[in-house]
């Protein structure tokens, strides 16, 4: 019977993998997408439909139509804007500038056979899951840094590099919202959450903090990186099958002249981490918040350009020793090279950009919230049931709207203050939130990231589609959800706070 529920599982799959990559190339299916949505806003808002913004009461929100002469004037005049204001586009080319030096240098394959030849191979998967999820500290720059770094550990390894880009991925972005320190998404959620709850009862809101969450997040790590990994490993790579693909990754020990880059690079990884820490730790340090905080901070919001000075630093010192570089000609063409490299990303960035940024100015995702909203409202649930039913409609939202904030501003103000009035807290409306808003990020090419990860994954097989991204992490939606899930409700059972004077009930 197991193996029966297994074939099935594994059909299931097959059959998502199939009907994807039917679909064109990713850089045509966004075209195509975008040119659907303009069609659709015509459509949809000829039916005059109509929803009350959730956040800001009396304004009645209306699907625009891209194909009024306002529409056509926004497609002409923001195609640019969109393309420039696409959120990975900045973040991942930046990185790739200090990433590249790394990378071409060869500090990078240096690191990580020295990593590989020092851990059991037992760990590896669930280390690379656990490194994805603690990632979220550094906000979105783990999607950029982890998943194409999961893929050459596991082709040294001899392993599908798929399979570990896909683990590191499910931890990055499925994992997002869990932790063992509070990241900037902490703030960002609950100050929002405050707001809400204040509809109800402001002397309650005031009693809460940023870190209402912390306790669950933290213990969410641990079940999450066992999961990510069990599923990359008995679920993810058998599927994959063997690697035979033409990228292979040598598994070959330091030479003298590497392990001197090594030591240049760590000496100089030290004195640039000190350097930064000057500007950050020390009373009035300019990258320190107005209210001497770290988490809201200017730091927290230049975390791009220092893990790129971190690659930077260390990757031209380990070059100079291994006599990779010799002058700053070398430097130059290599960070060329770098962004040549990323020819295919910038292209997909462009159309993705523009499909991306059209349903957004369309505001048929904000109508779909609403609509699901009074959906969850006219159920008539209570108890279990209804935490439940938020979690499905949430991660059923996070299809279509992927900015975890923006789908929170406007979910809160109507989740919020119902799940008050039912004897439940904000805090655990929150963490409802959050477990639904994480496990469906990676199955939906809105996720803003979704297409460079298929960029990094066509390195390996040049006929990866979003069919066979979206049947690879599938399963861990799947097993995250409801590990995750379960989880909650089990806490809500035994009453434990969800974090610091943050408890189940209201």
């Amino acid at each position: 019977m197991a193996e029966k529920r297994q074939g099935m599982f594994q059909k299931g799959l097959d059959g998502i993998e199939y009907i994807g990559n039917k679909l064109p190339h990713p850089i045509t299916l966004f075209a195509i997408l975008a040119l659907l949505v303009v069609v659709l806003s015509a459509i949809v808002s000829s039916f005059g439909l109509s929803v009350e913004h959730p956040g800001e009461e009396g304004k009645m929100v209306e699907v625009n139509n891209l194909l009024s002469a306002d529409g056509i004037e926004y497609i002409f005049s923001s195609m640019t804007e969109n393309f420039i204001g696409f959120a990975p586009l900045g973040v991942v080319l930046v990185t790739m500038l200090g990433i590249g030096i790394a990378e071409r240098t060869g500090l990078i394959s240096a690191c990580l056979r020295g990593f590989v030849l020092s851990v059991p191979k037992s760990l590896i998967t669930y280390g690379l899951v656990f490194a994805g999820i603690m990632s979220s500290v550094a906000s979105d720059a783990g999607y950029v840094v982890l998943p194409p770094l999961g893929a050459v550990i596991f082709a040294a390894l001899g392993r599908h590099p798929l399979a570990g880009l896909a683990g590191a991925f499910a931890g990055v972005s499925a994992g997002f919202s869990a932790n063992l320190f509070l990241s900037a998404t902490d703030p960002l959620l609950g100050e929002l959450t405050i707001d809400a709850a204040a509809i109800i009862d402001p002397a309650y809101a005031e009693t809460m903090t940023i870190a209402m969450n912390y306790y669950f997040i933290f213990v969410s790590v641990f079940l999450l990186t066992f999961v990510g990994g069990w599923v990359t490993e008995k679920i993810v790579e058998p599927r994959l099958g063997e690697y035979k693909g033409e990228f292979r990754e040598k598994l070959e020990g330091l030479d003298a002249a590497e392990k001197k880059g090594l030591l240049w690079a760590g000496i100089s990884v030290v004195i640039a981490t000190v350097l930064i820490a000057l500007l950050i730790l020390p009373s009035g340090a300019p990258l320190r918040g107005e209210d001497g905080g770290i988490i809201r901070s200017p730091f927290m919001s230049s975390l791009v350009p220092v893990i790129t000075i971190l690659f930077f630093i260390p990757g031209v010192f380990y070059g100079i020793a291994v006599k990779n570089i010799k002058n700053d000609k070398d430097v130059a063409n290599q960070l060329s090279e770098t962004m040549a490299s990323m020819g295919m990303f910038i292209v997909l960035a462009f159309t993705a950009g523009q499909f991306v940024a059209y349903f957004s100015e369309t505001n048929m995702g904000l109508v779909i919230g609403v609509y699901g909203a009074e959906l969850l409202g006219s159920a008539n649930l209570s108890g279990i049931p209804l935490i439940l039913g938020f979690i499905l409609v949430a991660a059923f939202i996070n299809l279509f709207i992927g900015s975890a904030s923006a789908k929170w501003a406007m979910m809160a103000p109507v989740f919020v203050p119902i799940l008050m009035q039912l004897g439940y807290s904000p805090e655990l409306t929150q963490m409802a939130y959050r477990v639904a808003d994480s496990t469906t990020n990676i199955i939906t090419p809105l996720m803003t990231y979704f297409a460079i990860i298929i960029a990094f994954a066509q390195k390996y097989d040049k006929n990866m589609g979003i069919g066979t991204l979206i049947s690879v992490m599938f399963p861990y939606t799947i097993f995250f959800l409801v590990s995750w899930t379960i989880m909650l409700i089990v806490w809500m059972l035994l009453g434990i706070d969800l974090g610091p004077g943050s408890p189940i009930h209201y």
